[in-house]
């Protein structure tokens, strides 16, 4: 077992579907398999959602594949969500636990009562720089190979607000310029920004996490604290 850092290079270890599944279950939300060969997560409340859909593979994120989406609504019988994210494989899956405790913390799914600086402030706040030349939109880490952006919204990224050009906020790891990500998540434009902080601050800590595999396009940028 390796203890590495940054957090944001660590890679899933190959345990995304696991420890995400067994968050969901600890917090008491309720999973069955679907026709689609996807893992279904309902909380309690039935207002948010978690699927496990990387065998359905509906579509990529910078080049790879979407694994879990996330989705929320502000009534039980709505077939409308009002917000998605979805993660590929590799999202340390740290950050994606915490931002899940935070959304199941919240008494409203899609309640909104901060601005798009909260993001920012949580990761400069762990280090991480402003952009020079978009200051107000985008951080990136000290070692210039992740980043947290607002960004207009990819293409298939659903959302209730049906307006054009929307901006939202776009993660991801490229260990290696102009090599393939490591990994890639995306949140529609109505995701509250203060879930989306749970997740950068996480996604940013300096806490070592525990690896068994270390991600090749990553290695030479980690740094291993210990092994056990």
């Amino acid at each position: 077992m390796y203890w590495v850092t940054p957090r944001h290079l660590a890679g899933d270890d190959g345990e995304l579907a696991e420890r995400i599944g067994d968050t969901l279950t600890g917090l008491g939300w309720r999973m069955w398999p679907t026709s689609r060969r996807t893992l279904l997560y309902v909380s309690p409340d039935e207002l948010c959602g978690a699927e496990w859909i990387l065998a359905s593979r509906p579509f990529e994120l910078g080049g790879l594949p979407v694994a879990l989406q996330l989705s929320a609504r502000t009534h039980a019988g709505s077939a409308m969500t009002e917000w998605n994210a979805y993660f590929t494989t590799c999202v340390p899956h740290e950050a994606v636990t915490d931002l899940l405790v935070a959304l199941d913390a919240r008494d409203m799914p899609d309640a909104d009562a901060m601005e798009p600086e909260a993001v920012l402030t949580a990761l400069t706040a762990r280090g991480w720089i402003r952009d020079v030349d978009r200051p107000r939109t985008t951080a990136t880490d000290p070692g210039f190979c992740s980043s947290v952006s607002l960004e207009m919204v990819p293409p298939l990224i659903q959302d209730a607000d049906p307006r054009p050009d929307l901006l939202g906020w776009q993660a991801w790891a490229e260990p290696v310029l102009g090599a393939p990500y490591l990994w890639c998540a995306s949140f529609s434009a109505s995701v509250p920004y203060d879930l989306v902080a749970a997740f950068a601050s996480s996604l940013a800590s300096p806490v070592p996490v525990p690896r068994r595999t270390l991600p090749r396009s990553a290695v030479e940028r980690l740094t291993v604290i210990r092994r056990s």
